[in-house]
């Protein structure tokens, strides 16, 4: 009987068992196929003859219909039945013969009013020339007047402390925000929901924005996406060293706007810390043709250093190698990554034990012996912004870490 289950719980089919799938898209990469759901957001990397498997089943042929014209095709047997559960715990699957399979509630999409035929300029091929143009032109300004190049005094356009403080926090969570605005915008305009939302990168406080399912996109797609952030951040810095080209030095819109270029700089050489998984890693994944880069990358670093230590493991052996089950050009992909992640982590949590934490931890107590009455307005409001913007950045990583955590341990 089609749609019953059988003693393990499990959906009994039969030959004559048809399933109804969901909307999947199905793209080529290599050797193998990516499927994948996308409101899910949920992707598997399958043989050709599971993508040929996935089509013959969402055209409605049955179970005996789908294996018996693979046998034709391929000349090999193949076993429909574990697959269509498979595909089943992925989700894939909406009804097994005359059964609904239950289905879990897709995550909630950001701004789900920006739909994709609003914002599809953002993958149009000018656009791309655009930003080159403009910083090509900012580039050529900084030649003739390299007195424009920004410094770390640039920060401090202001004599009270407490007014510069908060209008820099102010100004980079909002260049932050259109950073992860130009991610979302990109990939809705390719059919990809995307979720914008609070993230930890060691010990960085960051804005992330989910865009899975940019995998079934065309490669020009999925690498604009990527790098849609970046774009935006050097575009940004471009119109401001050109703002500043044309403003009187020592003006206060100079002095702003001189405040504002530093802000748009900083996030870019954060972007070459991929082993925190930045955009340009995922450029990195993407052209190096990789599964999962860091996943792969962190779990042959703990292999090697297993070995390196002598503790037998399941890791010792040849066939323990997490690395050799992977196409030689993941191999090597890996292994080189595993050494920049294993290299870059340690640099950053001793520069965060060293340097960061200290220099926090001195702010914050200054601050709190700055408070009272014998301090003075001046004294006081100073302390308050230091407590309130370095406090609860700190705060904010300490829950959004604890809710990412929380969030593996329950599977969500």
């Amino acid at each position: 009987m089609e749609g019953v289950e059988d003693a393990q719980g499990l959906l009994r089919i039969g030959p004559s068992t048809r399933v109804v799938l969901h909307d999947l898209g199905v793209r080529r990469d290599g050797d193998e196929w990516i499927v994948g759901r996308t409101s899910t957001r949920i992707f598997v990397a399958v043989p050709a003859a599971g993508a040929r498997a996935v089509e013959l089943l969402g055209e409605g042929l049955s179970v005996a219909r789908t294996a018996q014209t693979l046998r034709a095709e391929t000349g090999e047997e193949f076993d429909i039945t574990d697959f269509i559960r498979d595909l089943a715990a992925l989700g894939f699957v909406a009804r097994i013969g005359d059964r609904p399979v239950p289905d879990a509630e897709p995550p909630r999409a950001s701004l789900p009013w920006l739909r994709a035929h609003r914002v599809r300029f953002a993958l149009h091929p000018v656009l791309p020339l655009l930003v080159g143009v403009l910083v090509s032109a900012a580039a050529a300004v900084l030649v003739r007047r390299p007195d424009l190049l920004p410094g770390y005094r640039d920060l401090l356009w202001s004599p009270h402390g407490s007014l510069v403080l908060f209008t820099g926090a102010a100004a980079g969570w909002a260049l932050l925000f259109a950073h992860e605005l130009a991610h979302l915008v990109t990939a809705r305009a390719a059919g990809v929901p995307g979720r914008m939302r609070l993230g930890t990168r060691l010990q960085f406080l960051v804005m992330q924005t989910d865009i899975s399912g940019i995998e079934l996109a065309p490669r020009r797609h999925r690498l604009t996406a990527y790098l849609a952030g970046v774009a935006l951040d050097l575009s940004v810095a471009s119109a401001l060293v050109i703002g500043l080209a044309v403003t009187d030095a020592g003006t206060t819109a100079h002095r702003l706007l001189a405040t504002a270029l530093v802000l748009a700089l900083m996030p870019l050489p954060f972007q070459l810390m991929v082993f925190t998984r930045t955009d340009l890693y995922f450029v990195l994944q993407d052209l190096t043709r990789c599964r999962d880069l860091y996943g792969d990358g962190l779990a042959y670093a703990r292999y090697a250093l297993r070995r390196a230590v002598g503790s037998p493991g399941p890791g010792t052996a040849r066939d323990g190698d997490p690395s050799a089950r992977l196409p030689p050009h993941e191999r090597r992909a890996v292994r080189l990554y595993s050494v920049v992640l294993v290299v870059g982590t340690v640099a950053c949590l001793a520069f965060m034990a060293t340097v960061t934490l200290p220099a926090d931890v001195t702010l914050l107590f200054r601050a709190a012996r700055g408070l009272g009455p014998s301090h003075g307005l001046a004294g006081n409001a100073d302390s308050a912004a230091v407590l309130v913007v370095l406090g609860g950045v700190n705060v904010l990583w300490l829950v959004t870490r604890w809710r990412d955590r929380r969030s593996r341990r329950s599977g969500r």
